[in-house]
């Protein structure tokens, strides 16, 4: 690691010696080039591991946060939001509050990259987070996991990405069954509805105007008898109320003898993702469910 800061130090400062706007574009270059050589074959430090491919696309791929000294691990998987267009998979309000919380616990945190829009539609997208679980559930052991208690977890988009696979999981046959998914508000639950109603622009670049493609890209319409056991969080916060469909979503699943549960909170879309981890009521009942599941946390 010295020795890599060390010639860059040596590049910038031959750079710094000559004309700065003549070597700014040479600055650039070699920094993207050294970026480029990073995410290709990801790197690893003691306790990390990023940039992971789980597929051939520079989207796909994965970063590994570790405790120390895992052994049997529990791991959770987390999806970032940003309306299927936009985010990133190291966002702080992704990673930094939740790998504080878990890591010390003994949990391994992985957070996801996937394509996005206009690149893979939202099913596709669906099909990389899938290809991103199945990698963890080959892989998690070598890490010092346990493949046998993982979580999945997603917020906004990323909710409803892991909730297309929570809710019929045998559509993937690259999965095995995982111990269960917390979606952080999603919005996304019934899209047929979501579409037919007054609805953000976002969804028509995301959903398009078929309304086979809604029903095929809906959980609510997707909920089949092998979904997982869900934890499903809605802000009471946001003015499109996603709790009513969250509610829907879990009244059909209880009729269908699945465990599905609904735990509205008094926080913004925003705050729902960024203070899980912290010390609060709203982190205890994430905890208490995944603990339900059998994950010692």
């Amino acid at each position: 690691m010295k020795g890599k800061r060390f010639g860059l130090g040596i590049v910038i400062a031959a750079l710094l010696a000559g004309s700065v706007t003549g070597n700014a574009g040479i600055l650039r270059d070699a920094l993207q080039k050294r970026a480029e050589a990073r995410n290709a074959t990801g790197t690893q430090t003691s306790n990390t591991m990023m940039d992971v491919a789980y597929g051939s696309d520079k989207k796909q791929r994965l970063d590994v946060y570790l405790p120390s000294n895992p052994q049997n691990a529990p791991v959770i998987v987390m999806v970032h939001g940003g309306a299927w267009k936009i985010g990133d998979k190291r966002s702080e309000n992704v990673v930094n509050n939740k790998k504080a919380r878990w890591n010390p616990k003994g949990i391994i945190f992985v957070s996801v990259n996937y394509r996005l829009l206009p690149d893979a539609d939202t099913l596709k997208q669906a099909d990389d987070v899938a290809s991103a679980l199945a990698y963890v559930q080959k892989h998690a052991s070598e890490w010092g996991g346990d493949t046998n208690k993982i979580v999945l977890m997603g917020h906004s988009a990323g909710a409803h990405l892991v909730d297309l696979l929570s809710s019929d999981p045998n559509r993937y046959a690259n999965l095995k069954p995982w111990l269960g998914t917390v979606s952080l508000d999603s919005a996304a639950m019934d899209i047929p509805k979501v579409m037919s109603t007054k609805h953000y622009d976002f969804y028509d670049e995301a959903f398009g105007t078929d309304p086979a493609y809604w029903a095929d890209a809906s959980p609510y319409q997707r909920l089949s008898s092998h979904a997982v056991p869900m934890l499903l969080v809605c802000s009471t916060e946001r003015p499109d109320k996603p709790c009513g469909q969250t509610e829907s979503f879990v009244q059909k699943a209880k009729s269908m003898n699945l465990r599905a549960e609904m735990t509205p909170q008094a926080l913004k879309h925003k705050e729902i993702n960024d203070e899980l981890g912290l010390e609060s009521n709203y982190t205890k009942v994430v905890e208490d469910f995944m603990r339900s599941l059998g994950m010692a946390i």
